[in-house]
């Protein structure tokens, strides 16, 4: 059916509009303008069209630079280039650029439509792979929620007994239990599952753009607001909206989002009127909020609005029971990334793995299996688990007042440099798998890219030479 299906076009003469239109509305199609590559966008942006018809000439921005921002803002629209007989090789660098098919001047109606169909169609199937990749990669997360331990039992029936409502949400706990898991676990068996999740990780942006970022602001609100943007309120709407870190939203603001909460309703940064919204609202904080209460940083009157149902996700180190469950199926899923046939772990790694705290909670354990598969060919041996080996949780600290040694050394240089060994082991290692390739040798380990760069440096692994071999500048201590 193509009732409801909207294209955009794009160009600054009026008889191409004109044309185009006519030829769209025989088709069954609704047309939208823009006259320059900024309405574009914030046509784009706002009415979301299921296809863009575009002239790659037009003053101010061109359709190769409006190309390049589309890509930028991650705006996954289906566009026909529009090019003039003889100019081929504009389109040819559009299409470079992500165009999915061009039309030339002058060109027939039924052209037009069978173009605009298979745009259309695109768009259709884009939105399904989407829409699928989502379902799948929920089902794979919603994994690590699981286990057998008393305190995850209770927070699964919490997630069941509150999904069905509209209640707000607090989730509490440390950083790394797995805040967002259980919002999108409440969004997926809630009324409201087949609607849009968005979550806004309100610690990362910074204040000055926290508020546009929410309410969304009008086209010249401040300096760069080159077009109308929604906030993420409205592209929630209809479905939940997780605030995460909701202890980083600045007093000055808490007003305005009582308000959005009470009134159900938006006003954009810079504009008068208030938009309709039908949201469901999850916070998290990784600070108790009685003492944000206490310290003047949390809004009594927000705190009731939000607080409707709290959900404690308690630390790993109190689900022992999990850890294990969690460790084998980070396992099998690492395997399979990496094509390798890690069988588990040797009495000696569950020890090490039962025996320390940690503090990076479940985030932290699925880093150290990805990292002990990667070192693995068999079983993973403790050896392959980069666990700090002076943490007080791992080893018991003594009161002898000696430092104990052995070979000459204090056991505290052998520990520091088993794990120095270790941690070149695991890059070289992550290097060799990647083709060299620091981005994403850096993802398969967990850490930062600037964290890789000066391990690298530490270490004196001076250069890959794409034989799968990596050149050192000297040994490990």
């Amino acid at each position: 059916m193509k009732e409801g299906k909207r294209v955009l076009i794009v160009d600054d003469k009026e008889d191409i509009h004109w044309i185009l239109s006519k030829v769209l509305k025989q088709g069954g199609y609704t047309s939208l303008s823009a006259v320059n590559g900024r309405e574009a966008l914030e046509q784009m942006e706002k009415s979301r069209p299921h296809a863009v018809i575009l002239d790659i000439k037009m003053p101010e921005m061109n359709g190769l630079d409006l190309l390049k921002e589309v890509k930028k803002k991650g705006l996954n629209i289906p566009i026909i280039i529009l090019t003039a007989y003889g100019e081929i090789g504009g389109a040819v660098e559009a299409m470079k650029l992500g165009a999915y098919d061009y039309l030339t001047k002058p060109f027939e109606n039924q052209e037009v439509l069978l173009r605009v169909q298979k745009a259309v169609g695109e768009h259709k199937l884009r939105e399904e792979i989407n829409t699928l990749r989502s379902q799948l990669e929920e089902r794979a997360t919603l994994f690590e929620l699981m286990g057998t331990s008393k305190p995850i039992k209770k927070v699964i029936e919490q997630i069941k007994c509150v999904a069905g409502t509209n209640f707000a949400v607090i989730i509490c706990g440390e950083t790394g239990v797995g805040k967002e898991l259980v919002a999108r676990a409440i969004h997926n068996i809630s009324p409201r599952k087949d609607k849009a999740f968005v979550t806004v990780d309100c610690g990362s942006i910074p204040e000055h753009l926290l508020e546009s970022e929410l309410f969304g602001h009008e086209k010249g609100a401040f300096t760069g607001a080159y077009v109308t943007k929604q906030g993420q309120f409205e592209l929630a709407n209809e479905g939940t909206i997780f605030l995460d870190e909701i202890n980083n939203i600045p007093l000055s603001m808490q007003n305005k989002l009582l308000r959005t909460l009470q009134e159900k309703c938006v006003r954009h940064v810079g504009g008068k009127q208030d938009n309709k919204v039908d949201i469901r609202v999850i916070a998290a904080s990784n600070e108790k909020l009685e003492d944000l209460l206490t310290q003047h940083r949390l809004r009594r009157d927000l705190y009731h609005r939000l607080n409707e149902f709290t959900i404690e996700i308690p630390p790993l180190r109190e689900r022992k029971d999990d850890l294990l469950l969690l460790s084998q199926h980070f396992l099998k899923t690492t395997n399979r990334e990496l094509s390798k046939g890690v069988k588990g772990f040797t009495e000696q790694a569950v020890e090490c793995l039962l025996s320390y705290s940690w503090p990076g909670n479940v985030r932290e354990l699925k880093n150290v299996v990805r990292r002990a598969v990667l070192l693995s060919d068999h079983l993973v041996e403790p050896k392959h688990l980069l666990i700090p080996q002076d943490h007080p949780d791992l080893i018991q600290p003594f009161n002898s007042g000696k430092e104990l040694t052995a070979n000459g050394l204090s056991l505290k240089t052998i520990g520091k440099r088993a794990v120095e060994a270790a941690e070149r082991t695991a890059i070289l290692g992550a290097l060799k798998q990647t083709g060299g390739n620091k981005s994403k040798a850096a993802k398969l380990l967990g850490i930062d890219y600037s964290t890789l760069h000066y391990k690298i440096k530490q270490y004196g692994i001076s250069r890959f030479n794409g034989t799968g071999e990596v050149s050192l500048g000297r040994e490990s201590p």
